[in-house]
């Protein structure tokens, strides 16, 4: 009988040892390697997502200098086909000549600055146009106030009479 006792214990004793063994060679991750790897995916996932929230906004103000650009390109080129001598080439107050336009469902600020410059027996030979078009967003108050960055344009250039100056006379 006592042969079948130590037996026993024998049997019990190999059967905990294996059981530890098994326990230290099993692969897995413990709650707190989970969470802590969940953390850290989480802080990379806001990155990511704040690198696309700002890349979408880029190309929305991309966007909106593209369109900026055809209606500034568009009114200079009203602006070149009326006569040098035309009411609508005549000289503005400092501030300029403010109108509003809608194109591809969006509204836009144009502000035409008329300068008569170079004057030769009061009238003048060459006029600077500046054009200044903003994109007006109603929903978004940055797009408005910040003119400079988001969608904004502006064009200068320089129109000159047909008419010979007083030092080129044959």
């Amino acid at each position: 009988m006592f042969t079948v006792k130590s037996q026993t214990n024998r049997t019990s004793e190999r059967i905990a040892s294996s059981c530890r063994a098994r326990r230290s060679d099993e692969a897995g991750f413990t709650l707190l390697e989970t969470a802590i790897a969940l953390v850290l995916m989480s802080i990379v996932g806001l990155g990511v997502a704040s690198v696309f929230v700002y890349a979408s906004k880029y190309n929305v103000s991309a966007a909106d200098r593209e369109l900026s650009m055809a209606v500034a390109q568009q009114r200079l080129e009203q602006l070149r086909n009326v006569a040098f001598t035309d009411a609508a080439l005549a000289a503005t107050p400092t501030a300029g000549t403010a109108t509003n336009v809608i194109r591809g469902g969006r509204e836009y600020d144009i502000t035409t600055t008329i300068v008569d410059s170079n004057v030769v027996n009061g009238l003048a030979t060459t006029k600077r146009i500046t054009i200044k078009v903003v994109p007006r967003n109603d929903s978004a108050s940055w797009a408005t106030s910040v003119q400079s960055v988001f969608g904004s344009v502006t064009l200068v250039t320089d129109r000159t009479s047909m008419t010979l100056g007083p030092n080129r006379a044959f």
